[in-house]
């Protein structure tokens, strides 16, 4: 069998870092009501004038350093992202224009914060199926962009960043001990549409919108579906909770990652949190917290990682890998 094995990954951030006591000189805030609330302590903000495509080719380029590669190796770029910098083209075509690369194709994906889990299970089928051998896949946002500054019930939660993994395919043998992506599974669930969306689009308002969200039912249909989602990735690896060496999740809010885990039975200490570092950057979250994992030697070859997400839509999912 054909598998997509992760051979690189990056991750960039913007410059500005922005506390909890900055907002708390803004809004009406504080660092404790932010911490005990969510676990965040700070945020990146992109600078005036830094878009999307400025941090995901960040990433991009620490990823494919990291694999040991150049970008006229590359068959394919996938771009998870909420944001891009403009309606069209695809975020990832500037990327691609950027790296230098004149082949192959380039495209976005949007599944809000579920976007990487998303592009993971496209770029894992292009892989499988022989349309592409190495794809670079990022998950990049600007989600500052889309915030009301006033509304402090959202704006203390999001920050800016990207992070992005080179897939290559690998032969394996078809079960558990291979190396690479070995199973994903995606839902969504469109009815539930107003616990989470931006008050704006382009063929509703002509705007970008602002983020609004309902945190409570938000946080309710988060723990339940992320750890459904979980549980179905290992039923369909016949695996069980004990036999994974990390998680790494969607870093909305340390309160979701603690109640997923509960529900879950999965020991704390091998739940992957940045949340308190980089807020909750969409689609960027999980490659950002997978690249700081393995750059601080705790994910290593031949572990089992189990990554999951949810997002507006709400869209939600996870992808299990052996490093």
């Amino acid at each position: 069998m054909i598998r997509a094995r992760i051979i690189g990954c990056g991750a960039f951030l913007p410059d500005n870092v922005v506390t909890n006591d900055d907002l708390a000189a803004k809004v009406d805030t504080s660092d404790e009501w932010i911490r005990e609330r969510t676990g965040i302590r700070q945020r990146y903000i992109a600078l005036p004038g830094e878009k999307t495509s400025d941090l995901a080719l960040g990433a991009a380029r620490a990823a494919l350093t990291d694999a040991g590669i150049d970008a006229g190796e590359l068959d394919m770029i996938i771009c998870a992202t909420t944001t891009p910098d403009e309606s069209f083209p695809a975020t990832a075509t500037i990327v691609q224009s950027r790296l230098g690369m004149g082949h192959g194709a380039a495209f976005d994906v949007q599944a809000v914060c579920s976007g990487f889990i998303y592009g993971l299970a496209v770029a894992d089928s292009m892989i499988r199926t022989g349309a592409a051998r190495t794809i670079l896949l990022i998950g990049a946002e600007t989600m500052s962009r889309l915030l009301d500054w006033n509304d402090r019930t959202t704006c203390v939660l999001f920050g800016d960043g990207a992070g992005a993994v080179v897939l290559q395919a690998h032969d394996g043998l078809g079960d558990n001990s291979d190396q690479g992506v070995l199973n994903t599974r995606l839902f969504s669930d469109g009815r539930l549409h107003d616990m989470l969306y931006t008050d704006g689009g382009v063929s509703s308002t002509q705007t970008v919108g602002k983020l609004r969200m309902h945190g409570k039912e938000v946080f309710k249909h988060a723990v339940t579906n992320i750890a459904a989602a979980i549980q179905a990735s290992l039923d369909a690896a016949g695996l069980t909770v004990e036999d994974i060496d990390w998680f790494v999740p969607h870093q909305a809010n340390q309160r979701i990652l603690d109640g997923t885990a509960r529900k879950l039975g999965i020991d704390p200490g091998r739940v992957i949190s940045t949340v308190a570092q980089h807020g909750n950057t969409s689609a960027a979250s999980v490659p950002l917290a997978l690249c700081t994992a393995v750059r601080e030697g705790r994910i290593k070859r031949g572990d089992l990682v189990l990554l999951e997400a949810m997002g507006g839509g709400f869209t939600w999912g996870a992808a299990l890998l052996r490093w």
